[in-house]
C-alpha cells in the first residue's frame, strides 16, 4: 500500500508541476482551460493566449492586426476572405490571421501596431522579426504574395522549349540568365521576384539558353508583348547586381511607353518612381484626337525612365484629373507636365498642334527649366466670410491666414476626398462653436483646385493652424479629427494639453498623391 500511495502523491505533484498552478487559498487546484485558436471564413482568429500556438502550427502566417470600425478593414475583409479560400483550395502551407488590436491592446503594443489595417507576415514561428506586408490588397495579390514567399518565386528553366512556353504565357516575362545558380546575384533576384508580382519570372544557367537568346554573360531579360519587345539588364561582373537598380529598371520597362490612365494603370503609374508625367488629355470617341496618340508614343522612347507619357480620356471617369489641373473637357486635346514629388504642374504655352516633335521640345523645355509652373486659383466668392466656415481661395488666402490680429485654423481639402467628408460635421461643429470669438477663424481650402507655393499639400485632409501675431507662424495639426480634441487645441493657443496623444493609432490615413492625386479612393 504504501507504494501504491507514494505513487498517487508524484502523479499529483506532477500534475500540479505541469499545469503551473498553486492552490487557491481556500479552494483546490484550478483546472487550466485548453485553447484552441478559434476560425472565422477560413481566417485564424487570434488572441494574446493564441498567437503562440498558432505560429506553432503553422510555419507561414499572415497576420492582420485590424479595429472593427475601420473603413480600411472593413473594405480588406472579403478580399482577406477570398484570399484564405484561394490557398486553401491550393492546400497551400501559408494560412491567414486576424487580430482585433482594440480587444489585444498587448499584441499592439508587442508588434508596434500604429495603423489599420496592418499586415505582418511571421515565418516558421518566429514571433522577434516578422516581415511587413508589402503587397496588393485584393484577394489574390496577397495569395501570391505568400505563395511567392512559400515556394520559388521563379521557374527554373531547363530547355528551349520551357522557356518559349514561359515567355508566351505573359504580357511580361523576367528571366534571369545566371552562369552560376549559387552566385549571390540569383538570391537578388529572387528577392526582387517575391514583390514583384505583377510580372512572371524565370530562371536559368543553362548554356543553350544563353545561345538561344544571344547572351554571353550573366543578365536579366524582360520579355514583354509590346513595345520593343524586350529589354536587357546586363549584370555589372564587378559591382554584381544591385535590387534597388533592378526594381527599378523592371517597374519603368514592364510598362507601356504610354499608358492609359485608369483604375487599374493608376498604382503602377506612381509605383514606377518615376517623378516626371507627362499627360496628354483627349477624347477618345473623337477621331481627330485618337489620331494625336501616334505623335504622342512617336516622342516617348528617349524619355523612358524620365518622363512617364500617360493618355487621359476626358470622356471617360476621369472629372478628379481635370478638376486637379484644373482643365475642362472641352479644352482638350491639350497636354500638362507634373513633378509628382514637388506637385509643380506645367502647362504647354503655344496651343499649336500636338505632334512627336512639339511635345518632346514641352519635354525639355520643362526639364530645363524654361517653364514655370502654374498655380490654380479659383475667384474669390462674394460670401466667403458669410458661413461659420469661411472660404479660402489662392488670392485670398495670405492676407486672411497671416492677419496678425487672428488665429485661423485651415482644413485644406479635396471634394473628393472620403476622410474629409466624414471629418466634415466636426469642421462645421467647431466654426460654429466659436463664431462669436473675434479672434478666432475657422476656414477651408479647397487644395485641389487652388494651390500655394509656400504650403504643397501632400495629403487630405491637411490641417493647419497659424496663430495670431507676428512672425508668419504655422502649426500642423495631426492628433484626432474630433470636436472635443479640435476644441482643446485651440483653448490651449495651439498645442494640445500634455495628457493628450499627438498621434492616434488607428487614425484614418490622409489620402495622398500617391494613392489619391489622380485616382481617389476611398479606403486602401
Amino acid at each position: 500500500m504504501d507504494g501504491q500511495l507514494l505513487l498517487v502523491l508524484l502523479l499529483l505533484l506532477g500534475a500540479s508541476s505541469l499545469w503551473g498552478q498553486e492552490p487557491g487559498p481556500g479552494g483546490p487546484l484550478e483546472e487550466p482551460l485548453e485553447e484552441e485558436v478559434l476560425e472565422e471564413d477560413g481566417i485564424l482568429v487570434l488572441s494574446q493566449r493564441t498567437l503562440g500556438l498558432a505560429l506553432q502550427e503553422h510555419p507561414a502566417l499572415l497576420v492582420e492586426f485590424y479595429a472593427p470600425w475601420c473603413g480600411h478593414c472593413k473594405a480588406l475583409a472579403p478580399e482577406y476572405s477570398r484570399a484564405a479560400a484561394l490557398l486553401a483550395a491550393e492546400s497551400a502551407k501559408a494560412r491567414l490571421a486576424k487580430v482585433d488590436v482594440p480587444a489585444e491592446p498587448e499584441l499592439a503594443e508587442e508588434f508596434a501596431v500604429t495603423e489599420y489595417p496592418t499586415l505582418k507576415f511571421f515565418r516558421d514561428g518566429n514571433r522577434i522579426h516578422p516581415e511587413e506586408y508589402t503587397g496588393p490588397l485584393d484577394a489574390e495579390g496577397i495569395a501570391e504574395w505568400l505563395r511567392r514567399r512559400v515556394g520559388s518565386s521563379a521557374t527554373q528553366l531547363e530547355d528551349e522549349e520551357g522557356a518559349q512556353a514561359l515567355i508566351d504565357a505573359r504580357d511580361v516575362v523576367v528571366v534571369g540568365f545566371f552562369q552560376d545558380l549559387k552566385d549571390k546575384d540569383v538570391a537578388i533576384f529572387l528577392a526582387v521576384a517575391q514583390d514583384a508580382l505583377d510580372m512572371t519570372f524565370g530562371l536559368t544557367d543553362r548554356p543553350q539558353l544563353f545561345q538561344k537568346f544571344g547572351l554571353t554573360k550573366d543578365t536579366v531579360v524582360v520579355f514583354k508583348k509590346f513595345d520593343e519587345g524586350r529589354a536587357d539588364f546586363p549584370v555589372d561582373k564587378e559591382l554584381g547586381l544591385d535590387q534597388g537598380e533592378l526594381s527599378r529598371f523592371l517597374l519603368t520597362h514592364s510598362m507601356h511607353l504610354v499608358t492609359e490612365f485608369n483604375s487599374q494603370t493608376s498604382p503602377k503609374i506612381f509605383a514606377a518612381k518615376i517623378l516626371n508625367h507627362l499627360l496628354l488629355f483627349v477624347n477618345q470617341t473623337l477621331a481627330p484626337h485618337r489620331e494625336l496618340l501616334a505623335g504622342f508614343q512617336e516622342a516617348a522612347p528617349p524619355f523612358r525612365g524620365q518622363v512617364l507619357f500617360v493618355v487621359v480620356d476626358v470622356g471617360a471617369d476621369n472629372d478628379h484629373v481635370l478638376q486637379y489641373f484644373g482643365l475642362k473637357a472641352e479644352e482638350a486635346p491639350t497636354l500638362r507636365f507634373i513633378n509628382i514629388e514637388t506637385t509643380k504642374k506645367y502647362a504647354l504655352v503655344d496651343r499649336g498642334p500636338v505632334t512627336a516633335t512639339s511635345v518632346a521640345a514641352f519635354c525639355h523645355a520643362v526639364l530645363g527649366g524654361e517653364v514655370k509652373p502654374y498655380h490654380l486659383s479659383q475667384e474669390v466668392p462674394p460670401d466667403w466670410d458669410q458661413r461659420p466656415v469661411k472660404t479660402l481661395v489662392g488670392k485670398n488666402f495670405e492676407q486672411v491666414a497671416f492677419d496678425e490680429t487672428k488665429n485661423v485654423f485651415v482644413m485644406f481639402y479635396a471634394p473628393w476626398c472620403a476622410h474629409c467628408k466624414e471629418m466634415a460635421p466636426a469642421w462645421e461643429a467647431l466654426a460654429e462653436k466659436y463664431k462669436d470669438h473675434e479672434d478666432i477663424i475657422i476656414a477651408e481650402l479647397d487644395a485641389t483646385a487652388n494651390e500655394l507655393e509656400a504650403f504643397p499639400v501632400q495629403g487630405f485632409p491637411t490641417l493647419k493652424y497659424f496663430p495670431a501675431g507676428p512672425g508668419r507662424k504655422v502649426i500642423e495639426y495631426k492628433s484626432t479629427r474630433d470636436l472635443e480634441t479640435f476644441s482643446k487645441f485651440l483653448d490651449n493657443g495651439g498645442e494640445l494639453p500634455a495628457e493628450e496623444p499627438k498621434e492616434v493609432p488607428g487614425a484614418p490615413f490622409p489620402e495622398t498623391p500617391e494613392n489619391s492625386t489622380l485616382e481617389p479612393k476611398d479606403e486602401l
